[in-house]
């Protein structure tokens, strides 16, 4: 999969909701770099485009492994067609792929209001660091480093939560935490 190339291609996985199970596993080290890993990318990437997102873990479509992708640039543009409907069109695509990732340095605090594929309609403030620098392997098992800021740093680090069973809604006030567990429990019918 060449990801310099990035053309919209895949097949759209479900995306796991709060409080499913699967959101609050430690997910495991990716150990086989192959043809099944990077067909998971696509189906990936392909979902976080259409859901729309900037980011999408492996545990949010049911895979329990260190994986996540994300596009903090791409352009999404909605257009009325020839037939005069309305449909969203997705260009500039610069997707990344992080695989056992590990955050070996951070600097400063920011607050961003984020949401969630898995927590639909909900957004808040979260504080994280304001730059870190992050330690992972690519689709080919190399490993790389790189020094993340702004909304790449704030992104990196909401999709690494999911790998360690951390949904951002954990990283609210007790009170905040308290009511949209209960709210979204709740909406699930549980």
């Amino acid at each position: 999969m060449n990801l310099d190339n990035y053309k919209l291609s895949g097949s759209e996985l479900p995306i796991f909701t709060y409080p499913d199970p699967v959101l609050s596993k430690v997910a495991e080290p990716v150990t086989k770099f192959n043809k099944e890993l990077e067909k998971l990318v696509e189906d990936m990437l392909f979902t976080m485009y259409h859901a729309p997102g900037i980011g999408l873990a492996a545990p949010q479509v049911g895979q329990s492994i260190r994986l996540f992708v994300l596009d903090v640039d791409y352009d999404r543009e909605v257009i009325t067609n020839a037939a005069g409907e309305e449909e969203v069109r997705l260009s500039a695509f610069q997707p990344l792929v992080l695989i056992n990732p590990v955050i070996t340095g951070t600097t400063g605090t920011t607050t961003y209001e984020e949401g969630c594929l898995s927590v639909p309609g909900v957004y808040e403030e979260v504080k994280r660091h304001k730059s870190i620098h992050v330690k992972f392997q690519n689709l080919k098992g190399e490993f790389q480093e790189m020094e993340c800021d702004d909304m790449l740093s704030i992104c990196i680090q909401h999709e690494n939560d999911h790998l360690d069973g951390i949904v951002f809604i954990e990283r609210l006030s007790n009170l905040k935490k308290t009511f949209y567990k209960k709210k979204l429990a709740k909406e699930k019918g549980r």
